[in-house]
C-alpha cells in the first residue's frame, strides 16, 4: 500500500502542474471560439490517461465507442469520480454540461466554462430558474450539442444505492433527442476526498441508445435500469481484480454527496 500512496502522490504532482501549465496555454482561446478551448482540455485528458497507466497502473478501456450517436444527443452518465467530468467531453462534438454554480465561480476555471457554453444550476434555485435552464439545454441540443447530464447530481461511491432524480427526464422530453446512457466504474480507483490512485482497469461503457419520445416514466425506469445494471457489473469485475492486484479491494464510503 505504501507504494500506491508514493504512486498516488507523484501523479497528483505531475496532474496538477501539467494543469497550471495548459491553463496558461489555454488564456490566448479566450479570444478563439470555444473550439479552441476544448481542444486543450483534451490534451489535459489525454496527459492524464497518460499518466495514470505510467505512473499508477491504471489503465483506461472505452467499450460501446460505436454506440455514440452523430448530431443532437443527451448523455446520461453514470458519476463516482472527478474523472469523468473531463474525459467524456473528448467523445463529443459539441459536448455541454450542466453544472452545479459554484463551479461557474473559480477564476478562470469558471470562466472557461462560461466560454465553452456550459449551463449553470443553482440546487437551491426556484421554479423559474429551473425552467430556464431547461430551456437552455433544450436549445443547445436542437442546434447541434451533445447534453452531458449526471442524473444522480453529484458522485456516488460505488455500490451505492442509486438516487437518480427526475428532472433530467424533464429534459430528456423537452429535447427531441435519442438519450446515450453510460456505466462506468471510476470510483474504484479515482475515488472522492483522497488523492489515492488505486491500480487496476478502469471501464467506460457506451450503452445502447434510447430513442426519443419515450415517457418520462418508461425513460426513467429504462435509463436507471440499463446504467445501474452495467455499473454493477463493471464495479463487481473492478473489486475483483483490485484484490489481485493488492490483495484487497480499497473500501467506500456507502454515499458520497
Amino acid at each position: 500500500m505504501f507504494l500506491i500512496f508514493l504512486r498516488s502522490l507523484v501523479f497528483n504532482v505531475l496532474f496538477y502542474t501539467v494543469l497550471v501549465c495548459l491553463a496558461i496555454v489555454a488564456l490566448p482561446t479566450f479570444a478563439l471560439p470555444p473550439r479552441a478551448m476544448l481542444t486543450v482540455a483534451q490534451w489535459w485528458a489525454k496527459a492524464t490517461l497518460f499518466l495514470m497507466r505510467a505512473v499508477c497502473n491504471i489503465k483506461v478501456e472505452f467499450r460501446g465507442l460505436e454506440k455514440i450517436p452523430r448530431g443532437p444527443l443527451v448523455v446520461v452518465a453514470k458519476h463516482q469520480s472527478f474523472w469523468e467530468t473531463f474525459v467524456l467531453p473528448g467523445f463529443f462534438d459539441r459536448p455541454i454540461f450542466i453544472l452545479k454554480r459554484q463551479l461557474m465561480q473559480i477564476p478562470v476555471f469558471g470562466q472557461f466554462l462560461v466560454k465553452t457554453g456550459m449551463i449553470a444550476i443553482d440546487r437551491n434555485a426556484g421554479v423559474k430558474a429551473l425552467l430556464d435552464m431547461t430551456r437552455r439545454a433544450r436549445e443547445a441540443v436542437r442546434s447541434g450539442g451533445q447534453l452531458v447530464i449526471f442524473p444522480e447530481g453529484t458522485r456516488r461511491a460505488p455500490g451505492a444505492p442509486p438516487d437518480y432524480k427526475s428532472g433530467f427526464a424533464q429534459i430528456y422530453s423537452s429535447c427531441g433527442a435519442p438519450c446515450l446512457p453510460i456505466a462506468l466504474n471510476s470510483g474504484l480507483f479515482w475515488p472522492r476526498r483522497t488523492f489515492m490512485r488505486y491500480p487496476g482497469t478502469l471501464v467506460v461503457e457506451f450503452l445502447d441508445p434510447l430513442p426519443p419520445g419515450l415517457s418520462k416514466d418508461e425513460f426513467l425506469s429504462r435509463v436507471q435500469t440499463v446504467i445501474e445494471d452495467a455499473t454493477g457489473r463493471l464495479v463487481e469485475a473492478g473489486r475483483k481484480e483490485q484484490e489481485q492486484l493488492i490483495g484487497s479491494a480499497p473500501s467506500y464510503a456507502p454515499s458520497e454527496s
